[in-house]
C-alpha cells in the first residue's frame, strides 16, 4: 500500500500521464537503492518528468500535500544518495536527456541533468574542445548526478572536480519556484550559489539544466603503465611523481586483485604477477612531454618498478583507459556484492593507510581490492561479499567503517567524491564541529524550509539537545 495520499497520485498522473508514472511495487524495486546496496528503501511513487515544467508540478503537487521527493539520475552514485528514506516520490531525471547548445567560441555548453557523461563527451568529438570530468561510471552517469555529488574521476587531478567545470544552473527550488544561478558567462558577481548547489546531493535545490566549461583538447599524450611488485613501492612512485613537480593527468593506482579481473574478464595483457600497476598519463603541449615521460619512467624504475609500458598510439592509450574504467565491472567475478568506501588521505600516507586497509580486511576477515585515484590520495577500498548473508553484512559495515577513520585519522577525509548520502551521515560529526553542522543545517533550511526534498540525507537530524545522529534502517540481509 503507497504511503502516498491517493489524490497526490492522481494528481501526478494528471500532469504526467500513466506511462510516466510507477506505483507498482514490482516496478519500485528497480529504485529501491543506487550502488551502495547494502541500505534499500523503495519509493512510494516514481516519476518521469520531460522538462522543467514537470518538475515544478510535481515538487508543487508534493509540497501541497506533506510529501517527500527527492531527484535521482542513473543510480550510480555508491553512498546511498538517491535512497528514499521514508519512500515518497521519486523524481527520476533521465528523460531529461537533451544537449541543449554547444558553443564552441564561448567554450560552453548547455545541457538537461539526464544527459549521460559519456554522451557530451562523443558530441564534443572533433571539435577540439572536451568536458573534462570523466567519472569511472561515464558510461552510464549524468550530468545532474555528477552535479549532485561533485563528481571526480581519473583526470581529476589536474583537472578537477565537476565544481570546476560548471558555470551556471538552473534549478527548481523546495517550494517549486525556478531560479538561475549564474551562466554561460565566467565569474558571475555575487554569493557562489553555483558552488553550493553542486555537492549538495539534492538536499537545496533541483537542477533542470546546466551550463558546463568546455576544456580544449591537449595537443599530445604519453601514457603509461608502471609495473610494480608491491603495493609500496607504487605508492612510493606515485609521492616522487608529484615532489618532482610533474602534474599529471592521471595517475590511477590497481591492486593485484583488480589487475587479476581485469584480466579475466577482457584479456587486456596485464602481468598476473604483479601486486600493483599505476597507469599514469601527461598531456598537453606536444614540447615537454618526452622529457615528462622519461622523468616519470626514470621514477618508476628507481622506485622498483619491473618494467614501464608506453601507449605507442591512440588505440593503445584507448585500451589502457578502458581497462581502468571497467574495473568495477570486472569486480563481479570475484563477488556476487560489494561496498566501495571513498576515503582521501594525504599522498604521503598512501603506504600507511593501504597497509591499514590490509590490517582491516584480515581483522573482520573481508576481501579487500584497491584501484583508485592515487594521484591525490582518494582512495576507493572495494569490500568484497555477499549481500544475502547478515554476517557478512555485518563484518563489511564494520570494516569500512574503521577504514575511513584511519582516513580522519591520518588527516584527510570520508569522502573524496561519492559524497555523504546516508551511508556517512555518522561521520559528519568526526569531521566537523557542531557549530559547523548547524551552519550547514541552517543553509539547507534555507532553500527547503519543510525538509521534504531528499530528507534525512548528509546531515544528521537537528534536535532538542543539538545535533543527535540518525541513520535510516538497514534492510539488507539484516
Amino acid at each position: 500500500m503507497s504511503g502516498v495520499p491517493i489524490h497526490v497520485i492522481e494528481k501526478l498522473q494528471k500532469q504526467l500521464g500513466s506511462e510516466r508514472l510507477l506505483t507498482a511495487s514490482s516496478d519500485l524495486l528497480v529504485y529501491e537503492c543506487d550502488g551502495f546496496v547494502i541500505e534499500k528503501n523503495s519509493p512510494d511513487v516514481v516519476t518521469f518528468p520531460r522538462d522543467t515544467d514537470d518538475v515544478v508540478q510535481i515538487v508543487k503537487i508534493c509540497r501541497s500535500s506533506g510529501v517527500p521527493f527527492l531527484p535521482r539520475g542513473a543510480g550510480t552514485s555508491l553512498a546511498g544518495g538517491c535512497l528514499p528514506v521514508g519512500g515518497g516520490v521519486m523524481i527520476v531525471l533521465t528523460r531529461m536527456n537533451q544537449i541543449l547548445d554547444i558553443n564552441i567560441r564561448d567554450r560552453y555548453a548547455v545541457v538537461q541533468p539526464g544527459v549521460v557523461n559519456l554522451h557530451l563527451t562523443r558530441e564534443l568529438q572533433g571539435t577540439g574542445y572536451h568536458y573534462a570530468p570523466d567519472p569511472s561510471s561515464q558510461g552510464a552517469c549524468t550530468i545532474g548526478g555528477n552535479v549532485a555529488t561533485n563528481s571526480g574521476g581519473p583526470h581529476t587531478l589536474k583537472y578537477g572536480v565537476t565544481t570546476n567545470h560548471v558555470l551556471g544552473l538552473e534549478v527548481v527550488l523546495a517550494n517549486g519556484e525556478v531560479v538561475q544561478l549564474g551562466g554561460p558567462a565566467e565569474d558571475a558577481p555575487g554569493l557562489d550559489l553555483v558552488g553550493t548547489i553542486v555537492g549538495s546531493e539534492g538536499t537545496l535545490a533541483i537542477a533542470t539544466k546546466v551550463w558546463v566549461r568546455l576544456t580544449r583538447d591537449a595537443q599530445g599524450w604519453r601514457t603509461m603503465l608502471g609495473v610494480f611488485e608491491s603495493v609500496e613501492d607504487a605508492t612510493h612512485a606515485i609521492s616522487s611523481i608529484i615532489s618532482a613537480g610533474i602534474v599529471p593527468a592521471a595517475l590511477e593506482m590497481m591492486d593485484h586483485g583488480i589487475v587479476t579481473a581485469l584480466e579475466e574478464a577482457f584479456k587486456f595483457g596485464f602481468p598476473l604477477d604483479a601486486e600493483a600497476v599505476l597507469l599514469i598519463e601527461v598531456d598537453g603541449l606536444e614540447a615537454g612531454l618526452d622529457f615528462q615521460r622519461d622523468q616519470i619512467i626514470e621514477l618508476c624504475e628507481k622506485n622498483g618498478a619491473r618494467e614501464v609500458r608506453v601507449a605507442r598510439d591512440a588505440a593503445e592509450r584507448q585500451k589502457l583507459w578502458k581497462c581502468r574504467k571497467q574495473a568495477f565491472g570486472a569486480i563481479g567475478r570475484l563477488s556476487p556484492s560489494y561496498c566501495t568506501q571513498d576515503g582521501v588521505v594525504p599522498r604521503t600516507q598512501l603506504p600507511h593507510i593501504l597497509k591499514q586497509i590490509t590490517k582491516i580486511g584480515k581483522q573482520y576477515d573481508v576481501r579487500i581490492v584497491n584501484v583508485f585515484h592515487a594521484g591525490d590520495g582518494n582512495l576507493h577500498p572495494i569490500l568484497l561479499f555477499d549481500e544475502r548473508d547478515s554476517r557478512q553484512v555485518e563484518q563489511v559495515l564494520a570494516a569500512s567503517g574503521e577504514i575511513l577513520d584511519a582516513c580522519l585519522d591520518c588527516g584527510g577525509s570520508v569522502t573524496g567524491e561519492h559524497g555523504i548520502g546516508v551511508e556517512k551521515i555518522n561521520f559528519m560529526q568526526k569531521m566537523f564541529s557542531d557549530n559547523d553542522l548547524a551552519a550547514m543545517a541552517r543553509l539547507r533550511d534555507a532553500f527547503n524550509p519543510d525538509n521534504l526534498l531528499s530528507p534525512h540525507k548528509m546531515l544528521p537530524t537537528a534536535g532538542a539537545c543539538g545535533m543527535e545522529q540518525s541513520h535510516p534502517g538497514r534492510r539488507a540481509a539484516l
